[in-house]
């Protein structure tokens, strides 16, 4: 504290106001997101009037007398950025979770998004393995797309496999409301794959302060600008839980007695949202910045607040869901949607490949109309049951997340099923495709 002090310039000793989350003083020549130290507490500016300061207390007030000293570091929240990243995990803020320090240059967090000017459009593909993203939601570098799951489905897992598979420079992952074991799993996946040199982590676990989760993303975005920005690297960054992010943005505005606006969230949710998102981007040197992310759906609801919103942000989103006709999760064709792959499919990938993908689920959708035909007791015909049989074999060979082949696997997997169980007529794709895979392995 002695140290700190000597650093700081002001110090107030009179609160006025103080809530579960913060507390209010009278200061000048303060700024927003300003950190500060009340009571040996980290604490952070969130609202100024005039001359009185809220200040949002990470720990919580419990225990803070009125009388408490309240120091100002005259900066806003910063992150030491270098080569010395790759390979660590950091806690919410920056500091090395296993010890030791870190050189580099000292950022403010929470800078503005990229200037247009400096944009490109995206237009390099990003592989990942797991067939129902690459061929029917195929990614693009510098995009921002969520996964919309529920809270039991393993999206982390997801999360995981997708950092291993893509073709990324740098992982940089953002662990908000992280169990222990999740944590350690992260942990664990990337070091026995041999790839902890290119991830980068900042973790927010359950046991640590909820309102910490704020500053998760910050961290983890500033460390993207620099390896894209000034290594131009592609850099591949994971949000994950938004909605546990989203949960500590309504506890401190609700603790601040805002009126709450849909579902408890604070009105303020679309632009904090979309701050972050926007920071994806592909710059003309080849860096970029691509974003994906997880949003928890609380029983399915896919109106809530926070999937609403961030549905109006991103360039699409994938959807988990269990298929209960193999026992696996799989990524959702109906309920996925990726708005930038036209930009790569058959451009950056083989030529039939958009038609490939639109004969599938066209397919898919035969199989589920003749599904609720089923259902209902209707008799089904011949088509009818080769469409139920091929939806079977879709949904366990390219469908499932376990799934992990190369782009060009998939589209001959998606011929097999095609050549097993329908004519050329019947898939409805070009003579020229057809003439060209079809039968490709003398089947």
């Amino acid at each position: 504290m002695e140290k700190e002090t000597k650093a700081f310039q002001r110090i107030y000793t009179k609160l006025y106001q103080l809530t579960k989350a913060t507390v209010t003083l009278q200061a000048k020549g303060v700024g927003y997101d300003e950190l500060a130290i009340v009571d040996g507490r980290l604490a952070q500016v969130v609202k100024i009037m005039g001359d009185m300061v809220t200040l949002q207390i990470f720990g919580g007030t419990e225990g803070i007398a009125t009388n408490a000293e309240v120091i100002f570091a005259g900066k806003s929240p910063t992150l030491k950025v270098s080569d010395d990243l790759a390979g660590r995990f950091f806690n919410a803020y920056g500091e090395p979770m296993e010890g030791g320090e870190i050189m580099g240059e000292e950022r403010e967090i929470g800078g503005p998004s990229v200037n247009p000017v400096r944009r490109k459009q995206p237009s390099e593909f990003i592989p990942t393995g797991i067939a129902g993203i690459d061929l029917n939601n195929a990614l693009v570098t510098g995009q921002k797309i969520p996964f919309f799951a529920d809270p039991d489905q393993p999206f982390n897992q997801v999360m995981a496999m997708v950092a291993l598979r893509a073709k990324a420079d740098k992982i940089i992952l953002a662990g908000m409301g992280l169990t222990r074991d999740d944590y350690l799993y992260f942990k664990n996946v990337f070091d026995n794959a041999g790839a902890l040199d290119r991830i980068v982590g900042f973790i927010n676990t359950t046991e640590d302060p909820p309102v910490e989760r704020l500053l998760v993303p910050d961290m983890a975005l500033t460390a993207a600008e620099y390896f894209a920005d000034e290594k131009n690297e592609k850099v591949l960054v994971l949000l994950t839980d938004m909605t546990l992010y989203s949960d500590a943005l309504s506890i401190v505005s609700n603790r601040m007695d805002q009126i709450p606006s849909k579902d408890s969230m604070p009105g303020s949710l679309y632009s904090d949202l979309a701050r972050l998102y926007e920071k994806a981007v592909q710059f003309p040197d080849g860096g970029s910045i691509t974003i994906i992310a997880v949003t928890t759906l609380s029983g399915g609801d896919i109106t809530h607040a926070v999937p609403d919103n961030t549905g109006y942000i991103t360039e699409g989103q994938l959807f988990l869901r269990k298929d209960s006709d193999i026992g696996k999760v799989i990524v959702d064709p109906f309920r996925s949607l990726s708005r930038l792959k036209q930009l790569v499919i058959g451009k950056k990938t083989r030529e039939d490949h958009p038609q490939v993908m639109n004969a599938a689920v066209r397919l898919y959708a035969d199989a589920a109309n003749a599904k609720t035909k089923q259902e209902n007791g209707f008799d089904l015909t011949d088509y009818d049951e080769r469409s139920l049989e091929f939806a079977k074999g879709y949904s366990e060979k390219l469908l499932a997340i376990d799934v992990n082949i190369e782009t060009d696997a998939m589209l001959e997997t998606a011929y097999d099923l095609f050549e097993k169980h329908f004519t050329p007529a019947e898939v409805g794709i070009r003579q020229e495709f057809v003439e060209k895979y079809w039968k490709k392995n003398g089947k």
